[in-house]
């Protein structure tokens, strides 16, 4: 055995150079001179005994010497710092806690889900100081570096998800706030793919002691929905057995069902008419994982757009664009006419003959607008004076052979390629906002608000244009007629779990668990989101996500098998304060002596 197997700083123990000296001062020191005095020799012949003893006092002094000795050596051994080696986490005075809350963790067993499992096995490991890393869709750091009430308190307020967690991405942010000697404590069902292994391997490369903890009870007969596709004003849902054995389930929606039957791993398809309004459709009989057993449809209570199209000249690749849209009601007329502006959502006008356009015609645009409906324009080389502010456009005259200059990022404009026209309109924006500008500044596609209302600018001059034979031509109506009509397709209603909300400024957003002001909300929940008047429906669709069942970690064969296979390392505790204690006892025993000797 080596010193280093004992002492942290063996370099301490030059202290013992101090025993020497103490011993020579011993030897050195004179005898005291012994002085007859008759009295008391009288009395100690009467006594018939000696009153000194030279062998008694030589152990005596001895016996001090000694206890100076064991004082410094134990003084030295202190400076030394001398330690015991023990199991690691017996040291552990710094946890950071994992915990996994994606939907996965909502599975039920015996009545009680994963997640709250999980919760009460991380209260158990709580140190004197603690840190909470939620493992969500977007991981975040929920207490740091708390004292232990706060770190309970902490857990007590985590609300599981209904989104894809992010293991890897919570056990890098753990590694990054824990301190030098921490533990790293993660709590999840380990139902998640991803490349968390790797994240566990660099934190223990960094030092840092990795703890997993498993809770993967239930899940073994779930059956689940995992997309919905929205056609119209229809949804097409898919169903797949997770199951091992092969199962009988229904959907339903109002009055609508649909039996299936899928063997292990099948997937069946079902497809609904949308309710007017929106309704929740079921998947029945339920299983331990109710997650992804309810979608949540949110639709318009009147999903019919009507579409008035003012044209003298039938633009019949318009014409065709707007009648295929399931949602869309089209009527056509020639002006002059009577319009009664009531019956219509959208009011768009296209290759109008400037001399027998009515005031009426465009009034009734007008009155839409206040209705908060929308007018569509499109560009014609002689624009009727009478669309006055109707146009976005102060026209300046006929350009040709123009370039593309920018698209702007919007959810009319996201993925469409606009070609250049052979002719336009040139001029500049009186007002709103260009999607799509020309290399001279013109605007191509133009929109604005106008009070409750919307306007839109479309630049093709139908004869000069070739994006009307472009497939992405209806896409870019539908979208368009959606915009002026104030209304959201089905796709927008209805968002998978996960997906993010946007706004301009704070809104007033009424979630599945309470109201929240904010710019912006991740939809981590399943149910309902109201914004003004409009619901928005967000269901779990993620089939990884569904796929509850856990391998236990122990029977992995990939990293992740041996991420948990692990020895464990017994590391140096110092115990200087209980030798550095010893020492001191001893000096008030060396204390306590010299009084009773008579010194003090």
């Amino acid at each position: 055995m080596v010193l280093s197997d004992v002492f942290l700083a063996p370099l301490g123990l030059l202290a013992l150079l101090t025993v020497p000296p103490l011993v020579v001062l011993y030897l050195v020191k004179p005898e005291p001179e012994r002085v007859e005095l008759p009295t008391l020799q009288f009395l100690t012949e009467q006594l018939g005994q000696s009153a000194s003893s030279p062998l008694l006092e030589r152990l005596l002094r001895s016996l001090l010497l000694l206890i100076q000795i064991v004082a410094l050596v134990l003084l030295a051994a202190s400076l030394a710092t001398p330690y015991v080696s023990v199991s690691e986490e017996t040291t552990v005075e710094e946890t950071v806690l994992v915990v996994d809350g994606s939907g996965s963790m909502t599975t039920t067993d015996d009545g009680t889900t994963r997640f709250e499992r999980a919760v009460a096995a991380a209260r158990e490991e709580v140190t004197g100081t603690t840190s909470v890393v939620l493992a969500a869709g977007d991981s975040r750091v929920v207490a740091r570096a708390v004292p232990p009430d706060e770190a309970t308190a902490a857990l007590d307020e985590l609300a599981v998800t209904a989104t894809n967690g992010d293991l890897r991405a919570a056990v890098s942010t753990a590694s990054a706030i824990a301190g030098e000697n921490a533990q790293i404590v993660v709590v999840s069902d380990f139902a998640d793919e991803s490349d968390w292994p790797d994240a566990v391997q660099a934190a223990r490369a960094q030092g840092l002691r990795v703890e997993l903890r498993q809770f993967a009870e239930g899940g073994a007969d779930n059956v689940g929905i995992i997309d919905a596709r929205f056609t119209g004003r229809e949804v097409t849902v898919s169903v797949k057995n997770y199951g091992d054995e092969r199962v009988r389930r229904a959907l339903a929606v109002g009055n609508q069902r649909a039996e299936l039957t899928l063997a292990s791993g099948d997937v069946a398809t079902a497809t609904f008419t949308v309710p007017a309004g929106g309704a929740q459709l079921r998947l029945t009989p339920g299983d331990s994982f109710t997650l992804d057993d309810t979608l949540y449809l949110a639709a318009p209570e009147d999903a019919t757009i009507d579409v008035l199209l003012l044209t003298n000249d039938r633009n019949r690749y318009l014409a065709t664009a707007l009648s295929v849209i399931p949602e869309v009601e089209l009527t056509v007329d020639e002006p002059p006419t009577t319009v009664d502006s009531s019956a219509y959502d959208v009011v768009v006008y296209s290759n109008v003959d400037p001399s027998r356009l009515l005031q009426g015609n465009v009034e009734a645009g007008r009155d839409v607008l206040e209705r908060g409906g929308g007018v569509a324009i499109q560009a014609q080389p002689n624009l009727p004076e009478r669309y006055g502010d109707l146009v976005l456009v102060e026209p300046t005259g006929i350009g040709q052979s123009p370039s593309v200059r920018r698209t702007a990022s919007d959810s009319l404009t996201r993925d469409i390629t606009f070609s250049p026209p052979e002719t336009y309109i040139a001029g500049p924006l009186r007002e709103g906002r260009t999607l799509v500008e020309l290399g001279d500044g013109s605007p191509l596609v133009a929109t604005a608000d106008r009070g409750s209302g919307r306007l839109l600018y479309y630049g093709y001059i139908q004869e000069s244009s070739s994006f009307k034979f472009n497939f992405q031509y209806p896409v870019f109506w539908k979208r368009s007629v959606f915009y002026l009509a104030g209304r959201d397709t089905l796709p927008e209603l209805n968002r998978p779990a996960g997906d993010r909300l946007q706004f301009d400024s704070e809104t007033r957003i009424q979630t599945p668990s309470g109201v929240v002001t904010q710019t912006g909300v991740v939809l981590d929940q399943t149910g309902y989101y109201q914004v003004g008047s409009r619901r928005i429906g967000v269901s779990l669709l993620n089939e990884p996500e569904s796929d509850v069942r856990a391998t236990p970690l122990e029977a992995r064969s990939d990293s992740a098998g041996a991420v948990v296979r692990e020895e464990t390392r017994l590391v140096p505790r110092p115990v200087t304060e209980y030798v550095a204690g010893a020492a001191l006892l001893v000096t008030l025993l060396e204390l306590a002596y010299l009084r009773r000797r008579g010194d003090l």
